[in-house]
């Protein structure tokens, strides 16, 4: 049988007797598992493989299956027993795997063309037995599942899992010697202004600049070393660039306006990343994002008492993302925060794996920021959560809108974590287009060839106006160039 045939009956057999595939296109792997006197033996290369599925999404072994040039056939195990046991012996002895995920319930007997099989199924470790390795060693001796194989990781990647094992919160430390001039004052200014009038009885409103840092756990003392000074989330939050780029040198910050399908020549209409003309800190970067996701978002009339409510669910989702991006970060890793705004829709990339499994984080109700300090800053100015309702949040606002939303992570290049929010079909918002945009429709409707200066001259405006309203055209999806910068002609597409 094929692989696609093998995998099909396979975990239709699971299902029918209530085992529950770990995900959507679960892993799937097979070993003879016949051993020296044919009665069955766990063989060697299951190890590696049982370590790289703990350490990635998870999957099921079946042993008893041969395999040869992706044909697949049915050895069987005559002795299935003997097989369960010496895996569950091997599984607890440390000495061989670092830690046992197993339980009675993940290795069962199943029955195909008359033979006996054991399905494995190996449960995604949760991030405090992350690595799991073999040998009593972590450093070259840990695998993770890449595509469909178990691949050795690298050193490096094996002191992340080590390090997020055994910090709860990757923000806490103490940089030290930093002080209130490595911080950007019109960023920390602008978060009290938010927080007084989110807050405005708070003790802390009437609070210096340095106290309010150290209450907010921007600034912090170490009674056993006696250091004191900014914490990372306070450098990350409010600091200016140099000082981030000493604390955290991988960090970066990068969002970007995309066509569905960018000129060869345009990468991108508009972008915002550390330029050296804003501070180029978290909380800035939100602000300017911010306003840059929900800048044509229709807001129906509606009041709150005598306030109009200027907010929708797209509205609460697309801060709700933003912000569950900024705080899950890993901002010592290789990947860069990454915020892209299409025509289509929306993406969201962090550095790091998810620290949870996708369909528990999407399901909610638990909790593991990476960045616990950054993330209580945002939610004194009533943004985001720490209850493990985020996604949940975001899930059902973005849904209940009739659009479509996917979480995923992978490990190459980098570890890294991406939720894509998509446009249901015909309902990508927009604005009206105004008078000069209708003006520059109703000519390239004409003549797509025009270019700026023929438009600029045609309607009176400046070359820059026009490219401006060009520009928000295309955002809009009302235009589409087709075709080379140069050469090319304009598509009026509504």
């Amino acid at each position: 049988m094929t692989e696609d045939q093998l995998e099909q009956e396979a975990l239709g057999w699971l299902a029918s007797v209530g085992y529950t595939p770990l995900r959507e296109g679960v892993e799937l792997e097979c070993k003879a598992a016949q051993g020296a006197s044919g009665r069955g033996q766990v063989p060697k290369d299951f190890w590696p493989t049982y370590s790289a599925m703990a350490n990635a999404h998870g999957g099921v072994v079946l042993l008893g299956i041969c395999e040869k040039t992706g044909v697949f056939s049915v050895a069987g195990l005559n002795d299935p027993a003997k097989v369960r046991a010496e895996l569950f012996n091997n599984l607890n002895n440390p000495g061989k795997v670092s830690t046992n995920l197993l339980s009675d319930a993940d290795v069962q007997e199943m029955v195909l063309d008359g033979q006996t099989e054991l399905a494995v199924r190996v449960p995604q470790a949760a991030r405090k037995d992350k690595p799991v390795f073999l040998n009593g060693q972590p450093l070259g001796n840990t695998y993770r599942r890449l595509n469909d194989g178990d691949r050795k990781c690298d050193d490096d990647t094996v002191k992340r899992m080590l390090a997020e094992q055994v910090q709860d919160s990757r923000d806490t430390r103490i940089c030290n010697r930093f002080g209130l001039a490595d911080l950007d004052l019109e960023s920390l200014h602008a978060y009290r202004n938010q927080f007084a009038s989110h807050k405005p009885g708070h003790p802390w409103v009437g609070t210096d600049d340095t106290q309010f840092l150290r209450l907010l756990g921007a600034w912090r003392h170490d009674r056993e070393t006696r250091e004191s000074g900014l914490t990372l989330a306070g450098v990350l939050m409010f600091g200016q660039w140099p000082a981030i780029m000493e604390c955290a040198p991988l960090y970066f910050v990068d969002y970007q306006e995309q066509a569905d399908a960018p000129d060869t020549e345009v990468r991108w209409l508009d972008r915002v990343v550390p330029d050296g003309t804003w501070s180029g800190n978290v909380f800035d970067f939100y602000r300017k994002v911010i306003r840059k996701l929900t800048a044509d978002l229709k807001v129906p009339f509606a009041l709150k008492g005598d306030t109009r409510v200027d907010d929708t669910p797209i509205h609460q989702a697309l801060r709700e993302a933003l912000v569950n991006t900024l705080v899950h970060a890993y901002y010592s890793d290789r990947a860069s925060v990454r915020v892209i705004r299409r025509p289509s829709g929306f993406e969201f990339r962090n550095p790091g794996a998810l620290r949870v499994p996708v369909a528990q984080a999407l399901k909610g109700g638990e909790s593991d920021c990476r960045t616990r300090t950054l993330q209580q800053m945002f939610l004194m100015i009533n943004l985001g959560e720490r209850a493990g309702s985020g996604l949940p949040r975001i899930l059902a606002s973005w849904q209940g809108e009739g659009h479509t939303l996917e979480l995923t992570e992978s490990f190459e290049p980098y570890d890294q974590s991406v939720l894509t929010m998509g446009w249901a079909p015909g309902k990508t918002p927009g604005k009206t287009p105004g008078k000069t945009q209708r003006d520059i429709l109703a000519l390239l409707r004409s003549d797509g060839s025009l270019a700026f200066p023929q438009i600029a001259q045609a309607l009176g405006k400046s070359e820059s106006a026009v490219e401006r309203a060009i520009k928000a055209l295309r955002q809009e999806g009302w235009l589409e160039r087709v075709g080379p910068a140069k050469g090319g002609v304009w598509k009026v597409l509504k």
